[in-house]
């Protein structure tokens, strides 16, 4: 049975962890691109950055912008890293998908709360390595 996606959250791209690459990212993203950021991103301990949001008529999109170089301090391993690259999915039952991984035989791991907003993040790899992640649909 095929995991139920509700919609795109956000996509989540690195920038360097310095103040200088974060003001720089800010600029363009916020400067260039007219995107305004979101101010109740919490903090992230060891993850400097900020989202900015995106509107698609009642939609709100996002994209994170996360300060890292190498493995992050939040990592658990290189390839257990929340800040690479990566897309992220509302799913209508964040368990059952969780269940339908493990059905497949696909390795995921699960960071609890790490930005302190409702949902688990439950991340994966695509078959070509690209970082998948979901989350509980807050609707």
């Amino acid at each position: 049975m095929a995991i139920e996606i509700t919609q795109l959250m956000h996509a989540g791209i690195r920038v360097d962890p310095t103040e200088e690459a974060v003001t720089r990212a800010n600029e363009f993203y916020g400067d260039l691109l007219g995107l305004q950021k979101d101010a109740e991103r919490p903090h992230i301990p060891s993850i400097p950055g900020f989202w900015v949001n995106l509107k698609d008529g009642d939609r709100s999109q996002q994209i994170h912008i996360m300060g890292a170089e190498g493995m992050s301090p939040a990592a658990r391993s290189e390839k257990h890293d929340p800040t690479r690259q990566h897309l992220a999915f509302a799913v209508r039952d964040l368990d059952a998908a969780r269940s339908e991984l493990e059905n497949r035989g696909i390795e995921f791991w699960v960071y609890e709360g790490l930005v302190g907003r409702g949902s688990d993040q439950v991340f994966f790899e695509d078959p070509f390595g690209n970082v998948i992640e979901l989350q509980q649909d807050p609707g």
